[in-house]
């Protein structure tokens, strides 16, 4: 069981706000923009070489590049849940991606407190658009988003069914919206692909995106935009050998590369017009140098289009990709764009994470932190302020899939990590020197060793639903 401060929490904090005098007039628009298996690399601003970004780019070029920005975890449930509380992995609800086999474990609870609560409570007009996977009808409605502090839903509830960008329909709210997409259903809650595709679903998100926006326009506003693209989809990958479904391959028609490659490549590009189109929308309204933008993604890049991950080099400099642990698995791109705020074209060192968001959106919107958070409010470093920066001494991550894996980040510079259970031994990397992780130092500090597994053994709370597990033994016979 969760400790009772934190069931609490919830509560508590609601009481508190209601409150709280009236916050200043100047309190800015809010928009978390967030791709879906989108690697470091994956960006012109980032490195990539092949795959055409340049809303994105301009976004970098007119605002902020953090160079060392972390996601809340490796695969997607738990990195959302860790943005959405402001606690890193081993304190947040949601810790890994349970399934349809165990709903509850993978949604969030009444007493949880996330950052759109917080929001709400401010005054803010709250709204999620895209993929949520912390909550869905049936077992596990207490984490539905209205639940949980948002006004307005639109999108996918569960990531199954958010594999299929052809889906036959989406939520609003709590209310099913049909698509004119025919769909060859092979799974629960929707999953599945379409054999006769008519409607992209991130099309039709990111308009409702910039309608959320129009509505809003006179008054402050959160807006939580979760892309599923470039995110494959698994279902059709297997029964048709390409997980890459896009409405047409656009820049890359023409190319001499397989048709996975082609999708893969023609999704990053169609988000990137989305984000041009969200940009250009906000300066229509007037609203620019009132809103803070975030672009980033929620985890490493993917392998399961049946893509060439060689052509693309989506994770950049660093060694692995979505389920791994290491840089390549967790650190993601991060663009801030806030015209008359956020200086144009400084690139940051400075190390945050997803679970900063809270503390920054809480100061930005004049609401008060609850207590129990691991957030640490990055306005400094987006005002150019870096002298008055706080910094992590230990960032936190595990993950439950392949047994038991744990990483630390110490000082931002050495990263520790067990993989395959909590008797594993720990190895050591020291980023500033070997940022593709490939040589284990552990040997010659024994002292940082130390430091970082003291901190692991303290990092996590107790949690029913995410006891680490050791890797089940490999049969000999079977290999």
């Amino acid at each position: 069981m969760l400790p009772l401060p934190r069931l609490l929490l919830g509560a508590a904090f609601l009481l508190l706000a209601s409150g709280l005098g009236a916050a200043p007039a100047a309190r800015p628009n809010l928009i978390w923009i967030m791709a879906d298996d989108l690697g470091y690399g994956d960006l012109g601003s980032y490195g990539q070489k092949v795959i055409k970004t340049p809303h994105l780019d301009r976004m970098a070029r007119e605002g902020l590049r953090f160079t060392h920005f972390y996601a809340g975890a490796t695969v997607c449930a738990p990195s959302r849940s860790v943005l959405m509380t402001g606690q890193h992995h081993g304190h947040t609800r949601v810790r890994g991606n349970a399934g349809p086999n165990n709903p509850r474990a993978q949604a969030l609870q009444p007493g949880d407190v996330t950052v759109a609560k917080v929001l709400q409570a401010a005054g803010y007009a709250t709204a999620l658009t895209g993929k949520w996977g912390l909550g869905d009808i049936g077992e596990a409605e207490t984490g539905l988003p209205r639940r949980q502090g948002f006004d307005y839903f639109f999108g996918f509830l569960n990531q199954h069914h958010a594999h299929n960008h052809f889906t036959d329909f989406l939520w609003r709210n709590e209310e099913k919206i049909t698509l004119p997409n025919k769909v060859t259903t092979t799974g629960p809650s929707g999953a599945g692909y379409a054999t006769d595709a008519v409607m992209f679903a991130d099309d039709v998100i990111a308009d409702e995106a910039l309608k959320f926006v129009a509505r809003h326009q006179n008054q402050p506003f959160f807006l939580y935009w979760s892309a599923v693209i470039p995110h494959a989809n698994n279902e059709r990958k297997r029964d048709l050998g390409n997980g890459a479904h896009v409405p047409d391959f656009g820049p890359y028609a023409n190319e001499p590369w397989p048709d996975q490659d082609k999708g893969q490549a023609a999704m990053i590009t169609r988000l990137d017009s989305y984000v041009g189109r969200m940009l250009d929308h906000l300066k229509q309204l007037g609203l620019a140098e009132n809103t803070l933008v975030i672009f980033t993604s929620d985890n490493g890049p993917h392998d399961e289009s049946n893509h060439d991950l060689a052509r693309f080099q989506p994770s950049g400099p660093f060694s692995g990709i979505k389920r791994s642990l290491k840089d390549g698995g967790i650190r993601v791109p991060c663009l801030a764009w806030w015209p008359g705020t956020v200086p144009p074209g400084r690139e940051t060192a400075h190390v945050a994470y997803f679970g900063d968001w809270f503390a920054t959106a809480a100061e930005l919107a004049g609401a008060k932190v609850p207590a129990g958070l691991d957030s640490l409010s990055f306005v400094p470093t987006l005002r150019g302020a870096a002298r008055e920066q706080r910094a992590h001494e230990f960032l936190y991550w595990e993950f439950h899939e392949r047994g038991f894996n744990q990483a630390a980040l110490h000082q931002g510079r050495w990263k520790g990590l067990r993989e395959g259970s909590l008797a594993a031994p720990l190895a050591l990397y020291d980023l500033r020197a070997d940022v593709a992780e490939k040589t284990d130092v552990a040997a010659q500090h024994p002292d940082v060793v130390a430091r970082i597994d003291a901190y692991l053994k303290t990092a996590r709370s107790d949690n029913p639903d995410w006891q680490p597990r050791a890797a089940a033994p490999v049969n000999p016979k079977k290999r």
